[in-house]
């Protein structure tokens, strides 16, 4: 099958901004008096801010008010865009760039298919956005991984079918919402963490086209 299309997460994938989720919620255990580990924000990847708020405070056996959660979970967003406004092309992960610049150069549609709701200033700051010619993320979308609606509409919007289309995915929720919806899915980081992907590779330096077009 002819690859038509590629689909991108955003953190871990593209750009090295997990690191500052995982302070940021980090620093908010903390003030609630719960510890949490990097081991334990494994388990965040993926998945949407009140989900993982929610995850915190059963860590903690914290219980608040749904009011409560709002602002902590506001808190937590405001502390990891202090982060995020001071990126810039330095973030980007090694390769990744190249990589999708090759893609366009041989007509492959790129879409951006995240949770997060801040994507648009991330890719704003490192200048990546103009590559993109959908961007679906968690302000788009109502279900987050292993639900595959990030990808199926990022798909619609490109107007290709999920079998012509590759995720790339750093989580194991990522790949299993491509797996679930029929896309191809290349997992990125260890194959340990994620044998359920059609591909792993450990990240784009050294990738390119022709080594995508030889796995499928």
């Amino acid at each position: 099958m002819m690859i038509k299309a590629c689909i991108f997460d955003l953190d871990g994938v593209i750009v090295d901004s997990a690191k500052y989720h995982f302070t940021a919620w980090q620093e908010l255990a903390n003030s609630l008096g719960i510890s949490f580990t990097k081991e334990q924000n494994e388990d965040l990847k993926g998945v949407s801010r009140m989900d993982s708020l929610n995850y915190i405070l059963k860590l903690g056996s914290v219980e608040l008010s749904q009011e409560e959660k709002e602002k902590l979970a506001a808190s937590k967003n405001d502390r990891y865009l202090q982060y995020v406004d001071k990126m810039d092309k330095s973030e980007i992960l090694p390769g990744v760039e190249e990589f999708i610049r090759e893609c366009r150069e041989a007509s492959i549609k790129i879409a951006l298919g995240s949770s997060s709701k801040n994507a648009r200033p991330i890719l704003e700051k490192t200048n990546l956005i103009d590559l993109f010619e959908v961007i679906v993320d968690g302000n788009n979308t109502i279900n987050t991984k292993p639900d595959p609606e990030v990808f199926i509409k990022g798909a619609t919007k490109l107007k290709v079918k999920a079998e012509e289309t590759v995720v790339f995915e750093d989580s194991i929720k990522g790949i299993r919402a491509a797996n679930k919806a029929y896309f191809r899915s290349i997992g990125i980081g260890e194959w340990h963490t994620l044998i359920e992907a059609d591909y792993v590779i450990p990240g784009f330096e050294n990738f390119k086209l022709t080594d995508l077009k030889e796995i499928f």
